[in-house]
């Protein structure tokens, strides 16, 4: 059992260590407006002239002084109770803040050492900022103890309670600012509460920092009541503790004394539960800190009020190097830091300063918990043969592809129940994609309540189920960054709720990966299912394919779509995606009941070409090059090229026709736009230069068209797939409003095929018949026609 933090309530802070959280306050305060400002004269020691200020004045002071305050006092309880801890810096636009502090414990200077502690490196630490070459505004992968960039708004606390997961040691600080508490995802991650095991959990120290406005107005949360507020954060199950104030020296000795209460009260909860088996759902403090906005920068600006109020959320001074009286307003808004006591003559920070910081891994800088790839252990995956479904005959039996894969992801959970490093989220859909064998080997983690007819549910719990898709994929983020394994399944239509989110976390890998000290973390895995072509019965507003191109869009380096067609291909890729490092995976796979194509060994060959040609489907014989190319690529798309090829054998046998199905979707990228893709020699091969190629495509056409449109047999390329055509119908004739049927891809075939047309008119003919017959079938019996229902390759 993991022993809880201990208490250290009797601590108080003697006003000497108040004056050193003060000076390291100020210090980094002063840091934060310097990096906003300072081209030269780090230590202001010679009067400031215009050509020590940057031409462009970019970042964000506002929120910076609360950050610092936040820092400082983090550092002191850190170091005072022996903790391990991280924090997520919830207003992105923090990063000057983040930096400084950094700076000053000495983790920046030991992840890039010519960023030195002294008067040297503060110059260029104040030099880099929001410069050319430089560092971004935000906290972002550059920052050493940062997993958190927050230039979009509203993760944080998701992204701090998946850290927290199965990390018991943990504590994870989450720095709230007030203008991020206003959007949606920010306010459902209240209720991550509810889904945290004091027993296996770490502890999240949410901190509301209400400063009062965002860039224009003022916030929702800093204008209620304290009352209304109150309730409100009592309501989502935290005690709240209140910090307010402007004054320096007393806000120092509030935060102290609301820091050791919080802290004292996390570690009862967890002592209480770890040693004494108490279940009831604790309620877990958060403090709320007022502080003014832009708190000790400039009070007045060209007669207007700066200082609490929005016009300090970015800079205070805009026209410095052109305005003489802005010029002597900044340099006394900094020298009012005193900078003379707080580094010495070489720019080092003094021992007061660095009083309150901790010591090594400790330091929030340098936590390994930021820096996940240092933790992560390879996933215990076992032997894919023990799941594969025999397949005799391609074409012949049926498996659901996603419950045969959720067999092998309850024996991950079964390997992992020890080590606790792998989690399985999804918004209310575990049972409804068929992953329900994972209950035999871990419920689902809850806190609240729970009735007698409730199933599953598990105070210890590994899988995440929350109707919020951002949650789920807040939780996999924070838990991924922090050094642990997860799946993230969704419903193919609704997975388009976190498109900004997975944007923010591709862009985060491909930063990453430039960044040598950075180690690699586990991919970020969606499985995608409850697909477009299998919502026949929920209808249209459930029908979306487009996550793929959305995804398809981002870095090339980072992004992996697959689309197994079967069973076995799911679990060759998913086995892949599992192992791999720093890559956004996408797998999309049905649910329902799919044709088994390959075996388990020709699985594993195909998905590692990623395409290739299926010779037993095809009718070509070596001896010349083939008429026509069906691709497809797509569990639903592969059945019905599969029923297209097999339509073609009986009606036009002296066809020459190549198959060729496609898992991994970059591989028709041109090789230099992918890591994947294929050189021309490779793609021409594959789908010749000048024959007709009729692809059958799960998503919106136009992506393969935009995927090869470089490709010389572009013009020969005919792509049929989702376009919009959908509603509450039956299975086939969902392919049929699109188009995607066998009977149309036999009908493009002889359209495109020169010569075909005039000699096959009969079979095309024969073909639109048997699509008029359908629709007046499925008007008559609600059901498919016989001839498709009980199709198979053998028959």
């Amino acid at each position: 059992m993991p022993e809880a933090p201990r208490q250290d309530s009797s601590t108080q802070p003697t006003d000497e260590e108040l004056r050193t959280l003060d000076a390291h306050w100020r210090a980094a305060n002063y840091l934060a407006a310097g990096q906003i400002y300072l081209l030269a004269n780090p230590l202001l020691t010679e009067p400031l002239r215009p050509e020590h200020i940057k031409p462009r004045l970019l970042g964000h002071w506002g929120t910076s002084p609360g950050l610092n305050l936040v820092h400082t006092h983090l550092n002191r309880v850190i170091k005072n109770r022996a903790l391990d801890a991280l924090c997520i810096w919830g207003p992105g636009h923090g990063g000057p803040s983040v930096l400084a502090n950094s700076w000053l414990e000495g983790s920046y200077s030991e992840t890039y050492p010519d960023v030195t502690r002294d008067a040297q490196g503060m110059e260029l630490l104040m030099r880099q900022f929001s410069f050319p070459g430089g560092v971004p505004s935000h906290v972002a992968p550059e920052v050493p103890g940062s997993i958190h960039e927050g230039g979009e708004l509203g993760y944080s606390l998701a992204h701090a309670y998946g850290a927290a997961l199965d990390h018991p040691g943990l504590l994870v600080a989450c720095v709230i600012g007030d203008g991020e508490a206003e959007t949606g995802p920010l306010a459902a991650s209240w209720h991550a509460n509810k889904f945290l095991d004091p027993v296996h959990d770490g502890a999240v120290l949410p901190i509301l920092h209400l400063n009062g406005y965002k860039i224009a107005n003022p916030t929702v949360l800093s204008r209620l009541p304290q009352s209304e507020l109150d309730a409100l954060l009592r309501g989502y199950g935290h005690e709240p503790i209140h910090v307010s104030g402007d004054d320096p020296a007393a806000v120092h000795r509030a935060m102290a004394q609301a820091m050791d209460t919080a802290l004292d009260r996390i570690a009862e909860a967890q002592r209480a539960a770890r040693e004494e088996g108490v279940t009831e759902r604790p309620h877990w403090p958060v403090i709320v800190l007022r502080t003014p906005k832009g708190w000790t920068g400039p009070a007045e600006v060209d007669g207007e009020p700066v200082e609490g109020t929005w016009r300090s959320h970015q800079v205070p001074l805009a026209g410095v190097r052109d305005n003489p009286d802005h010029l002597r307003q900044l340099e006394a808004w900094l020298r009012s830091y005193r900078p003379e006591e707080l580094f010495d003559a070489e720019g080092r920070p003094v021992a007061n300063v660095l009083a309150c910081v901790p010591e090594g891994s400790r330091r929030l800088g340098a936590t390994p918990y930021a820096n996940g790839g240092l933790l992560v252990r390879d996933l215990p995956i076992p032997s894919l043969d023990d799941f594969a479904v025999p397949v005799d005959k391609p074409g012949t039996t049926l498996h659901e592809p996603t419950r045969v894969l959720g067999d092998l992801l309850a024996q991950v959970m079964r390997d992992t129940a020890d080590r606790r490093d792998f989690r399985l989220v999804g918004p209310d859909e575990t049972a409804s994609n068929r992953l329900q064998a994972v209950f035999d080997a871990s419920g689902k983690a809850w806190q609240a309540g729970t009735l007698d007819v409730d199933e599953h549910l598990d105070r210890h719990g590994r899988v995440m189920e929350i109707l919020s898709e951002h949650l789920c994929q807040g939780w996999l983020e924070g838990y991924l960054l922090t050094g642990r394994h997860g799946l993230f399944s969704c419903y193919e239509a609704f997975v388009h709720i976190v498109d900004s989110m997975v944007n923010q976390h591709i862009k985060w890998l491909r930063t990453s990966r430039r960044l040598p000290w950075r180690a690699p973390i586990a991919s970020l895995n969606y499985l995608l299912t409850s697909h477009v072509w299998r919502q026949d019965h929920n209808g249209f507003s459930h029908q979306d394919p487009g996550f793929v191109d959305h995804v398809l869009n981002k870095s090339p380096e980072v992004v992996r779509v697959y689309l197994p067609p079967d069973a076995n291909t799911l679990l060759s890729v998913a086995d892949h995606a599992l192992r791999s490092r720093d890559y956004v995976n996408v797998v999309v796979a049905g649910k329902q009941p799919c044709f088994d194509w390959l075996s388990m060994d020709e699985a594993r060959v195909h998905c590692a070409r990623g395409a290739g040609i299926w010779d037993w489907a095809g009718t070509e014989d070596g001896s010349r090059e083939p008429d026509v190319v069906l691709a497809c690529a797509g569990d639903v798309p592969t059945q019905e090229t599969l029923a297209a090829a097999h339509l073609l054998r009986r009606h036009l046998p002296d066809l020459s026709v190549r198959v060729v199905n496609v898992v991994d979707l970059a591989r028709l990228l041109p090789r230099e736009e992918h890591p994947h893709g294929m050189n021309d020699f490779e793609y021409d091969g594959l789908f010749t230069t000048d024959k007709p190629v009729i692809f059958a495509y799960h998503g919106y056409p136009w992506l393969i068209h935009r995927l090869a449109y470089r490709r010389t047999g572009h013009q020969h390329l005919h792509v049929r797939g989702y376009k919009e055509a959908g509603t509450t119908t039956t299975p086939f004739d969902m392919v049929v409003r699109n188009d995607l049927d066998r009977y149309r891809l036999v009908m493009d075939v002889i359209d495109r095929v020169p010569g075909l047309a005039v000699r096959a008119t009969a079979v095309r003919q024969r073909m639109a018949d048997a699509r008029t017959r359908h629709h007046a079938w499925i008007r008559e019996h609600g059901t498919d026609l016989p001839e498709v229902a009980e199709w198979n390759w053998n028959a």
